[in-house]
């Protein structure tokens, strides 16, 4: 297939796009169909951004977090709107909402084919409590109906592609799995260690499920030990239900065991500072982050859960460790404070994993392939 009318990507939060879609966006637009990137209301300067790879930017009504019938409902009847306006060949919808309200609006779209990128399973896959036990009913309902007409649901790491054939959301023969959202390794390129005293770095929204907390307290008793370690966090607040309070974070911050830094547009200079990059996290698609800090070239000190451990080559480029063990997490960023000659060789490893299983270039081309999408050359 070589579409020409038109490609839709559908994502919720703007800067998103061009941080994770940017590079996909543009390789779309090498195959010489026009690109059209709608998100929720953007910033002039987003908006920008986003213009200027090429694609029309287009917003359209979406509440990220919670679940309201009625703001639900506007948003998939604004998308049933614009899909009928602009009759796209290619709809590609990431993330929970998009996919959700894109794949039930997509369905009275003739001749438009239907793609979902799942990226995580989000808040309402995990815990056990009465609300999110309700909240994952609602959801896997949704999500079977959004999916129904889909040609291909693109997953992020095996066990989340498993996990939707078991709960018979979606058939596995449509399932495909891509390493993440890719990295630019040009762009994200290797940086030599600085001198002075260790220093960890996590960045995240500021949600618990991230393990920022877990983070903190093993930031406190590593400092025991070792007082002149650096903690940073860097990360924007999030109004998921699962948020930390800005309160909480400044608490920690003025107490002394982490340097909050709020949140950054290029993250770069603070990979390039750090020694060692920390991911917590109780489940990830692919931690984008992650992907980031190995192709600057650093270890990585991650949990051992879904989308995680496929970043980590135990011993080769950092260390797995259990979710939710603040214990264990210090254990291990001790081992690396007192393993300091091992810093550049796990650094090396992780660029060379980046390059072979994660640059971005190798993720779109497969992304293509399995959208049927070919080159305009």
């Amino acid at each position: 297939m070589n579409p020409r009318k038109g490609i839709i990507v559908l994502g919720a939060y703007p800067i998103s796009v061009v941080t994770f879609r940017g590079d996909l966006i543009r390789d779309l637009l090498d195959t010489g169909s026009p690109v059209t990137v709608m998100t929720a209301a953007a910033s002039p300067e987003v908006q920008a951004e986003i213009e200027q790879t090429g694609a029309t930017f287009r917003p359209y009504p979406i509440q990220r977090n919670g679940m309201n019938p009625k703001s639900d409902l506007a948003t998939m009847l604004s998308l049933r709107s614009v899909f009928g306006e602009l009759k796209p060949d290619v709809i590609l919808a990431y993330t929970i909402k998009p996919i959700i309200w894109g794949g039930i609006a997509a369905r009275r779209s003739k001749n438009t084919r239907f793609f979902a990128l799942v990226t995580g399973l989000g808040y309402a896959f995990q815990g056990e409590s009465l609300k999110r036990r309700v909240l994952n009913a609602v959801v896997v309902r949704l999500y079977r109906f959004a999916l129904g007409h889909a040609e291909a649901v693109i997953f992020q790491n095996a066990d989340n592609r498993d996990l939707f054939v078991a709960m018979r959301i979606v058939p596995e023969s449509k399932c495909h799995v891509v390493s993440g959202s890719g990295i630019n390794t040009s762009f994200f390129s290797t940086q030599p260690f600085s001198t002075g005293d260790p220093r960890f770095l996590l960045i995240a929204r500021l949600l618990g499920e991230k393990g920022i907390r877990e983070y903190v307290a093993a930031a406190e008793i590593v400092k025991k030990k070792y007082p002149a370690a650096i903690f940073d966090l860097v990360g924007p607040e999030d109004p998921s239900p699962d948020g930390i309070p800005y309160q909480e974070v400044r608490q920690w911050h003025e107490g002394g065991a982490i340097w909050y830094h709020g949140a950054a547009t290029d993250v770069r200079p603070f990979v390039c500072d750090c020694h060692v990059y920390v991911l917590p996290s109780y489940h990830e698609g692919m931690p984008r982050t992650v992907l980031e800090a190995m192709s600057m070239g650093r270890p990585i000190l991650t949990t051992d859960v879904v989308g995680c451990r496929e970043t980590v080559v135990p011993g080769r480029n950092g260390w797995l460790v259990p979710k939710a063990d603040a214990e264990a997490l210090a254990e291990r960023m001790i081992w690396f404070i007192e393993h300091r000659d091992q810093w550049a060789e796990m650094g090396a490893e992780s660029r060379r994993l980046a390059e072979d299983r994660f640059d971005v270039r190798k993720v779109n081309a497969e992304m293509l392939r399995i959208m049927g999408i070919q080159s305009a050359s």
